[in-house]
């Protein structure tokens, strides 16, 4: 197999996903590509991998079962810090097409303090673009980026970083000119929940891998910018949730309401009523019952995309909730709920006023349970929120415009009643 893709990143999470993914493209298909990792950081985890030949084992588990699959898409593993050079071999090899990233929402950024003749230079986009800059060097056709980082279009952002370390390098017009037309930066969204190495668990598979790694079985992988992708990777024929898309926002915005806002609207609610996990909440029917009013009758309403996909991806959502190899703590997902609340639930409440002219009771009751946590001791947040929100009136509350980005006084009766009801 020919090597044909750059992968920034050796943690769980790109090899429970993309790796993952092109096991199975392998498998099912004739892509016949192989990975080679770059450690983006000094301190990592390729010489782990590299002892046991960059095969490892990975095991999806649900309540769908568990399935365990040999890894060994991987070819080698390159340590720019340790070996400056074999980094910069990998621009002159013309089967190289595809660079994958995962270097945390913090990866992608810009540094003045970069230098071209850093060995080598410290941000992921500046490393970039000394890969990039030796590409163009030898004349050779660029890449289509699939970057993983948890941050809104994050192929334009890392595009926008690699012009900037060109024109602060000085790399010439001809340069910024080949990066432009000849390399395609996808917009990319990724779910799946990876639960890496079974620390607490004793999981016997008859031989030793010290890099076991976890996770849930649904996948998500939504590419905006190159729409005849399956014509190089043909993720299409293998079953895989990989979508091409030409409105990314769509897609975020599905799972921001629905899979975060689900959370956001349980969590304050299910806190003070004594629950300590999501599962925990699935297995409550009163629970239960709020998480699947809030997304089914009031969330959902307010979205845009077809109902049917809509509901099936809902359905995916309750059914990962509900996964028991997992123990998804609420009081993580309480930390700056209010926050959280602006973004992921305040949007659905006024979208649903808006669309039907009546108010979304239980995500409006959500409101007032998040009111009501902010009075305990149980909250996590900034230390100015926290006060402000235990100390003030319902009034001084809604009407804060720096906390909702509006004036909410116009749902100051219905979340009264609830706080009254209680």
């Amino acid at each position: 197999m020919k090597e044909k893709v750059i992968q920034f990143g050796e943690g769980g999470f790109l090899r429970g996903f993309a790796d993952w993914m092109l096991q199975i493209v392998n498998e099912k298909t004739d892509f016949g590509g192989k990975v080679v990792v770059v450690q983006p950081i000094d301190k990592g985890m390729c010489d782990m991998l590299m002892a046991q030949n960059c095969e490892y084992t990975h095991i999806c588990r649900g309540l769908e079962g568990v399935e365990t699959k040999k890894i060994d898409v991987i070819s080698r593993c390159v340590k720019p810090y340790d070996d400056f050079d074999a980094y910069l071999s990998l621009a002159e090899n013309p089967d190289f097409r595809f660079v994958i990233s995962n270097t945390t929402e913090a990866g992608i950024c810009f540094d003045e303090n970069d230098k071209a003749t850093d060995k080598p230079a410290k941000t992921f986009p500046a490393k970039l673009t000394q890969l990039l800059k030796k590409r163009f060097d030898s004349g050779l056709s660029g890449f289509v980026f699939l970057p993983c980082e948890l941050i809104d279009k994050n192929g334009e952002n890392l595009k926008k970083c690699v012009l900037k370390y060109a024109d602060l390098w000085d790399l010439g017009a001809d340069f910024k000119a080949w990066i432009e037309k000849d390399n395609i930066f996808c917009n990319t969204l990724v779910d799946r929940i990876n639960t890496g190495y079974p620390k607490d668990e004793k999981i016997d598979l008859g031989y030793e891998d010290n890099m076991i790694n976890t996770s849930e079985y649904f996948h998500l992988w939504v590419v905006e910018g190159y729409m005849d992708l399956f014509k190089e990777i043909p993720f299409n024929k293998c079953g895989l949730n990989v979508i091409l898309t030409d409105n990314l926002p769509k897609y975020r915005t599905r799972k921001v309401r629905i899979l975060n806002g689900a959370h956001t609207s349980l969590v304050p609610y299910a806190l003070l009523s004594g629950f300590d996990t999501v599962k925990s909440c699935m297995d409550d029917e009163k629970m239960l019952s709020h998480i699947k009013k809030c997304v089914y009758d009031e969330i959902i309403p307010t979205l845009d995309l077809p109902k049917e996909e809509l509901i099936e991806y809902a359905d995916n959502v309750l059914k990962r909730f509900s996964n028991p190899y997992i123990k998804h703590y609420l009081t993580s997902i309480a930390l700056n709920s209010v926050s959280k609340f602006k973004v992921r639930v305040l949007p659905s409440i006024t979208e649903y006023i808006k669309r039907y002219n009546k108010m979304p009771e239980t995500l409006i009751f959500s409101f007032a349970k998040l009111i009501e946590f902010y009075k305990t001791d149980m909250a996590n947040d900034d230390k100015e929120v926290m006060e402000f929100m235990k100390t003030k009136s319902l009034d001084e509350i809604l009407s804060n415009e720096s906390l909702w980005g509006q004036n909410l006084l116009f749902l100051k009766p219905e979340i009264e009643r609830n706080l009254a009801n209680e």
